[in-house]
């Protein structure tokens, strides 16, 4: 018998994947999906337990215009959860006490976030001499720029949200593409910002922060089920290698390892796995992933009675600044982002822990995952209850560190890729779902390109 062909792989029924399959399908391509997990939708994963609805990966998302135009053309655009406008009220829990993060302007001039120095020295901005960004950190590019009480005060605390990272090894030009082209164009950040808001018309997505109506899991049903053929799920693409006018792969299945005939290839799939599969192919490209930093995450979701916490849980949630030297790295307040997410008297945080700062959290038992979540929790909101514990997911590939050079590798691995090859998955073009989402877009298109 000869090896089973098929036209198209996608490796990873993640958001990447799934958006490249089916931009693939809709092409007219036959497309398989491969993914070692018992159910699709990578880290978009949700649980309903006891009246609460659970995201063990991402939480909320920004709808932007990609991935607003995919959904629409999936009849899937209805069924987006808008959060509720209380939830513009963040905090950062620094120097012992909440404090509100600025949203605004105005409201940057009057944070106690910022000293009257520092407030003076982001004003300034607009009048700091053009640099290059080539190869800084977040925080030298922000500090050059704003100053370095923005770094510490702002942007240190907002990454660890985001990245759960370091903004001194976070690269600029990877996290803050957009500001460093600013930059470049105009000389200034603000400046630059005000032109272009007034001189770009261009396709936009959606204002606000957005979640499924029932979560993330569900809307990757969703697409899954717009699949021509399901997912092959407990099983990984573990080596490419060329076959004459098409490529082989070999699969590690449930019932056995067995080769796969393919023309194309979407690896959509971490960084490292993709490095593996690729080492027959190409070293070098190999090497560029495999160097490709992943922060390992828990996410701990709590069910708890808002009596007894001394602050108010109200709003989007907090975050813990870095010198406050706690283990958490902060709290999403879900039930207060959306309607529906807890029962009534009832709050649902979504904690995280791990990261750059406990990178050994996702190796540690619950017992001592769950004291220091006490600990802290009794130190940034006076919370004093017994929470029930609705469980602990543990990534110890959460979040890509798109270094200094991120942007060089990922290039490089794009541009070196043999035809028939294309990478999509979260450190390709953003962290986020919705960058996820387009550079599954993008793989598909590029395998697409004559």
């Amino acid at each position: 018998m000869g090896v089973p062909e098929v036209d198209t792989v996608v490796a990873g029924a993640g958001i990447a994947g799934l958006a490249a399959a089916l931009e693939l399908q809709g092409r007219g391509r036959e497309v398989l999906v491969i993914d070692p997990a018992d159910r699709p939708g990578g880290v978009m994963r949700t649980d309903h337990l006891a009246g609460f609805v659970i995201e063990r990966g991402p939480n909320t998302a920004l709808v932007k215009a990609p991935m607003r135009r995919f959904l629409d053309d999936r009849g899937l655009e209805a069924g987006l959860l808008p959060a509720r406008p209380a939830s513009r009220i963040r905090h950062v829990f620094r120097a012992g006490r909440m404090q509100r993060v600025p949203v605004s302007p105005l409201s940057m001039l009057t944070t106690p976030l910022l000293s009257a120095r520092g407030k003076l020295r982001l004003l300034a901005e607009p009048f700091v001499r053009r640099g290059d960004a080539r190869g800084e950190s977040v925080a030298e590019f922000v500090g050059r720029r704003a100053g370095d009480e923005v770094v510490r005060g702002l942007v240190g605390p907002f990454l660890t949200g985001v990245y759960a990272g370091d903004e001194g090894q976070l690269g600029a030009e990877a996290v803050f593409g957009t500001a460093v082209e600013l930059e470049r164009r105009h000389g200034s950040l603000a400046f630059g910002a005000l032109i272009s808001s007034l001189s770009r018309r261009r396709e936009r997505g959606l204002k606000g922060t957005w979640s499924g109506q029932h979560g993330f899991g569900p809307l990757a049903r969703q697409l899954t089920n717009q699949l021509a053929e399901p997912p092959a799920l407990g099983s990984r693409v573990e080596r490419i290698a060329r076959d004459g006018d098409a490529w082989r792969l070999d699969i590690v299945a449930p019932t056995g390892d067995m080769p796969l005939r393919a023309r194309q290839i979407v690896l959509a799939v971490p960084a490292p796995v993709a490095a593996q599969a690729l080492r027959g192919v190409d070293g070098e490209v190999a090497s560029a992933l495999q160097g490709i930093a992943y922060a390992p995450i828990v996410s701990a979701a709590l069910g708890v009675d808002p009596k007894d916490a001394r602050a108010h849980i109200r709003g989007f949630g907090f975050l813990v600044a870095r010198e406050e030297q706690m283990r958490l790295l902060g709290c999403l307040f879900m039930s207060q982002i959306f309607p529906g997410r807890a029962p009534a008297g009832s709050e649902l945080l979504q904690c995280m822990l791990g990261g750059v700062r406990w990178p050994d959290a996702v190796a540690q038992p619950d017992e001592v995952l769950l004291a220091a979540l006490r600990d802290d929790l009794e130190r940034t909101l006076g919370y004093r209850g017994e929470p029930l514990v609705l469980g602990l997911a543990r990534w110890a590939r959460a979040i890509p560190q798109p270094g200094r050079d991120h942007g060089e590798r990922v290039r490089f691995a794009r541009e070196r890729l043999p035809r028939g090859l294309a990478l999509a998955g979260s450190y390709v073009m953003g962290i986020g779902v919705a960058d996820a989402l387009a550079s599954g877009l993008e793989a598909a298109a590029s395998l697409s390109r004559p």
